[in-house]
């Protein structure tokens, strides 16, 4: 299995060079040469299996000679040992005909740990072979950089810094990067939006003198095994509920694009999805995007919802490779126009899109309305993103059973339920402790050399 950029001016690398590179040379990102088929057979016999099982048997293809067998399953084991909930991702019914994903049993509560554990996993075991050390640079908008925290800290081979956007996430998110101890792992609060952040990153990976000088390695859901990684649980989840002989659909709260991604894998590789809904809140650019054919930048609204708080849809470019037949040059040409401030997608393109993915979303008056009314009628806590799903999802609802992505815990934004619903959302036992450890947290400017010159003074001393 080898990976090709979509931009098309990068060397293609086998899955181990791609999940340490993260960002291709020619700044695209990393994709399939093929994506591989499962037969109804295979699909057919997950039915019963373990979350681990079904995962061994998803990315097994993917991999290539990066692990032997008994290694992979071993790093699969490893990584959701520590989950919760025996299922990993279990399946809670909501309504007739529509289902609610819970993926948020790992241990930070949100749907990155399902790919972040198991990153941690793969970069431990190839690095400790090869003896290699890397610096691990990622962008969060609150989930991400727990999770990637989480899986990284004290390792020996591994430097890891996150950049955040001061003031514009949770408590809880915030909590959870600033006070682990370890001194391999640091955040940084920027001063400005996520996409300020997630700007920095790639800027850092497009300098190739620091790139190579500090040995740059990537985590955000721009690196290709956090993808593959999230295609597992659409098949557990559209098993359970009677695939491969049933169809099943799916609502996906999205900011970055890189989850809905993961459904579209896991359709191409053979798994009967009707619908891919993509879920926004108020900062609705793909929303927008799938429904005029304009991909337009128009600031960043903060919400109630900060992950998704987003306006550059890093993964998306994946779906542009796709939707332009694989046309590298097409879409390097759009991710130009972009920095300009936006760019239209091609009447072929745009249709291919369309075929995809549907869309909806919810403003902050429904956002807070579904929160609420979850809680009434139907039993369930929902974390603000979640909310925004079921919002969307209810508009998608028919005979083909529904399954929304709960993405994170509600205790994850508890401010926010609890104005909702009048129930302040406690945190796991495991975590009671939070709000009393004491915070390391390192202010910086929206400054490209200020963040390379502060993980310079940490990794090369």
């Amino acid at each position: 299995m080898r990976y090709i950029s979509t931009r098309g001016e990068a060397p293609d690398l086998s899955f181990e060079e791609a999940m340490l590179t993260g960002l291709a040379r020619d700044g695209g990102l990393y994709v399939p040469e093929e994506v591989p088929a499962l037969t109804e057979a295979q699909i057919a016999a997950m039915a019963g299996q373990s979350y681990e099982d079904v995962a061994y048997t998803v990315m097994r293809p993917f991999i290539g000679e990066t692990f032997d067998d008994a290694t992979f399953r071993r790093l699969i084991a490893e990584a959701y040992k520590g989950f919760g909930h025996a299922a990993r991702a279990p399946l809670v019914q909501l309504a007739p005909n529509h289902f609610l994903l819970e993926l948020f049993h790992g241990p930070t509560l949100a749907f990155k740990d399902f790919a972040m554990q198991l990153i941690g996993q793969m970069f431990q075991e190839a690095l400790g072979r090869s003896g290699d050390r890397v610096t691990i640079v990622g962008a969060t908008s609150g989930d991400t950089g727990s999770a990637a925290i989480e899986a990284f800290r004290g390792l020996e081979n591994v430097d890891v810094f996150i950049l955040y956007p001061h003031g514009r996430v949770s408590e809880v998110q915030r909590r959870q990067m600033t006070t682990p101890v370890e001194g391999n792992v640091h955040t940084l609060a920027v001063d400005g939006d996520f996409d300020d952040c997630q700007a920095a990153v790639k800027d850092m990976f497009n300098d190739f003198a620091f790139r190579e000088e500090v040995k740059l390695a990537g985590v955000n859901s721009i690196n290709w095994g956090r993808v593959l990684a999230q295609v597992v649980y659409y098949f557990t989840s559209a098993v359970s509920l009677g695939a491969p002989h049933r169809k099943v659909s799916f609502t996906v709260p999205t900011g970055n694009f890189g989850d809905i991604f993961a459904g579209y894998i896991a359709k191409r590789m053979g798994l009967p999805i009707d619908q891919l809904v993509v879920a926004t809140n108020t900062n609705d650019i793909l929303h927008r995007t799938l429904h005029t054919g304009a991909y337009t930048k128009e600031g960043v609204t903060q919400t109630i919802s900060p992950s998704m708080d987003i306006q550059v849809s890093s993964n998306f470019e994946r779906a542009l490779f796709d939707a332009y037949g694989r046309d590298g040059k097409a879409v390097k040409d759009q991710m130009a126009d972009l920095k300009a401030g936006g760019f239209k997608i091609s009447q072929g393109a745009y249709q291919a899109l369309k075929d995809t993915y549907d869309s909806g979303r919810a403003s902050e008056d429904e956002t807070k309305a579904a929160i609420t009314g979850y809680r009434e009628h139907h039993g369930e806590l929902l974390c603000p993103h979640t909310a925004v799903g079921v919002h969307v999802a209810e508009a998608h609802l028919g005979a083909t059973p529904m399954v929304t992505l709960a993405t994170a815990h509600p205790a994850k934004f508890p401010a926010a339920v609890e104005a909702a619903t009048g129930i302040h959302p406690p945190l796991p036992p495991r975590m009671a402790d939070l709000y009393d450890l004491p915070e390391r947290i390192n202010r910086v400017g929206h400054d490209l050399a200020e963040i390379q010159d502060f993980i310079r003074t940490r990794t090369l001393s």
